[in-house]
């Protein structure tokens, strides 16, 4: 949640931290605001609202100088309102500060500030941080780097999670973070350095970043950086050229970034299989993954363990991997992992999943697991990000960034993993080659059927179009389309906000059935599978009740067309990959009745794109 930028160096700052916070909007967008070294003082603007209501402050009131920090707000403690903006300053006036996360025992720190005869202009946590660092740098102003040296005194106070950017006017080109739970990356430039709490931020200017760890407190300026630590040892730190660039994070030619990203997943897909399918030996390899055959035979029980859309990837490889493989597997919400003491034997697999690396649940669960001695695997999408750097092992999913706040590509790009790892687990035990080679063949295949389903987007969105004005959908699936329809419920709900709820098509009998009327559109993912026939039954039931049905259906199935009222076809594939593919006109049709309805697409009211507090 939220996101930083920080600049320190000899371009106008203004323009790189406004641009920097525009591409991390995704991240945060309650509010924003920037302070930047004007050559006499810190400056500061900001905003309630989007970005572009701070560019019109700015605007009017213009800020010069090269040297500022920046944040653009996830509302946490205290609701979206000018004074509750960051940034803050201290007591004095003359120390600002940004912040990610959540200080915990705030209240307490609070207290003992206000006893101390500090006042107090918002409800937020971080001015109690940037009190806090404000009072020890008073006490720190005899040591080397009184600056840094403030802020490790007041972090080992703390309790929370953070991610901070501080300047203060008496290091006029100096800017120190740190991190602890909430990312922070160090851009390394020519003459110039930045931080970001996000990639995304400064490709623009520079590709060569540092990934910071937990307790690292890293100070920049124009004339270099320097990474310390909380804690007694400091870790080898190395710069990462990020292999993309910033066209990568732009709309293109396309309205949102949601539809860009839902039509670029033939490419994602292609990458996440590129250079890991073997046609010679009919499986998929994961070098990444660094356990030796023998070991990965040894696997009893598998693990997964995620939240929102990954979870639902998840959910797939499930029945997939149980499918192909015959190795059981579970999948439990990463917050609900982490405070459970789930029994796990030696030779348990634990896969971590999310796009980012960075979810602050996923990321608790991966440590949790490992403390007790168990291996964790990840996949995600972004190289150096914590998860990556942590678990044990890994698969990255290669799909671009991804900027769209409902994820489409990642998910698609994580079910397609766990395809390959069922094939690729199946092929070490019982599988044979023959059906190893239907698998992989139908892998491949994939990214030319989903461009079919892409080349329909039009009738896709006549369809959408038509139930808009529901208040609540119903989206029903059998075993691995039943995850589907979870994932489907879910955009529908993230992006226009009508109410949708998903069950397998089997449960409607046992309690849902009384939600049925003309007013509740029901969506059954109904492939011609081996349980089709039982999903026919499922439409009847709701036709019977004068239910609205709209199908998800193999094209050339004309027998459906005369049960429901509304059909999207898509192509006929082998059943291993027709969840992957059945999600794409979910996909769309949530983003359609989103349009249709006016909504912010890529910026849906309440929710940010990376989960990074608890």
């Amino acid at each position: 949640m939220c996101g930083i930028v920080a600049y320190s160096g000899y371009r106008k700052a203004t323009e790189v931290l406004v641009q920097g916070l525009s591409r991390l909007e995704y991240r945060g967008y309650d509010s924003s605001g920037l302070c930047v070294w004007d050559g006499k003082q810190i400056s500061l603007r900001k905003k309630v609202g989007r970005i572009d209501q701070l560019s019109k402050l700015l605007a009017a009131q213009p800020v010069d100088g090269a040297v500022g920090i920046s944040h653009t707000r996830w509302a946490t403690h205290g609701e979206p309102t000018d004074a509750n903006a960051h940034p803050h300053f201290d007591q004095s006036g003359k120390l600002a500060l940004v912040h990610n996360g959540v200080i915990e025992n705030y209240q307490q720190l609070k207290e003992k500030l206000m006893a101390e005869g500090h006042e107090f202009k918002s409800q937020t946590d971080t001015e109690v941080l940037a009190h806090l660092v404000g009072k020890c740098y008073e006490e720190q102003k005899g040591a080397q780097s009184p600056l840094t040296a403030a802020i490790k005194a007041a972090l080992v106070q703390v309790t929370g999670t953070y991610g901070i950017a501080v300047m203060h006017e008496d290091h006029p080109g100096v800017i120190v973070g740190a991190r602890r739970g909430s990312p922070l990356i160090v851009g390394v430039g020519k003459k110039e350095y930045f931080l970001a709490s996000d990639v995304t931020a400064l490709v623009a200017y520079t590709h060569d970043v540092i990934y910071l760890n937990d307790f690292d407190i890293v100070e920049i300026s124009g004339a270099g950086y320097h990474i310390d630590s909380l804690t007694q040892a400091v870790n080898e730190h190395h710069i990462t050229t990020v292999d993309w660039d910033a066209d990568a994070a732009s709309r293109g030619a396309f309205p949102h970034f949601m539809l860009k990203e839902i039509f670029e997943q033939p490419q994602s897909i292609q990458n996440a299989i590129r250079g890991r399918l073997s046609t010679e030996e009919a499986t998929a390899h994961f070098g990444g993954l660094n356990l030796e055959p023998r070991e990965l035979r040894q696997i009893n029980r598998i693990l997964v363990t995620a939240c929102g859309t990954a979870m639902h990837a998840g959910m797939v490889g499930e029945y997939l991997i149980e499918e192909h493989a015959r190795i059981p597997v579970e999948v439990e919400f990463a917050s609900e992992l982490r405070y459970r003491n789930s029994p796990m034997d030696e030779n348990t697999a634990v896969f971590v999943v999310s796009q980012s690396g960075e979810t602050a649940d996923s990321l608790a669960a991966m440590r949790e697991v490992k403390r007790k001695g168990h291996r964790a695997l990840g996949i995600c999408n972004v190289v150096g990000s914590t998860i990556a750097r942590e678990s044990d092992g890994g698969i990255f999913l290669h799909a671009g960034p991804e900027v769209g706040v409902a994820a489409t590509k990642s998910f698609t790009s994580q079910a397609t993993i766990f395809l390959m790892l069922s094939l690729y687990f199946g092929r070490l035990r019982h599988l044979s080659p023959v059906v190893g080679m239907r698998i992989l063949k139908a892998i491949q295949d994939l990214p030319s059927k989903i461009q079919e389903v892409l080349d329909t987007n039009e009738g896709i969105r006549l369809v959408a179009e038509k139930y808009a004005g529901a208040k609540s959908m119903l989206f029903l699936g059998r075993q691995a389309n039943y995850p589907i329809a979870m994932e489907g419920a879910l955009k529908l709900k993230e992006i226009s906000y009508i109410h949708a709820e998903a069950y397998p098509s089997a449960e409607l009998k046992h309690g849902v059935i009384a939600l049925i009327s003309p007013e509740l559109p029901t969506l059954v993912i109904c492939p011609q599978d081996g349980v089709y026939e039982k999903n026919i039954s499922n439409i009847q039931e709701v036709k019977a009740r004068k239910g609205p049905v709209i199908a998800v259906a193999t094209a050339g199935d004309t027998h459906i067309k005369k049960m429901v009222d509304d059909v999207i076809y898509v192509p006929e594939v082998d059943p291993c990959v027709q969840p992957i593919l059945n999600a794409i006109p979910l996909q769309l049709f949530a983003y359609h009745i989103a349009v249709k309805l006016g909504c912010d697409v890529d910026k849906p009211r309440n929710l940010a794109k990376s989960v990074t507090v608890e």
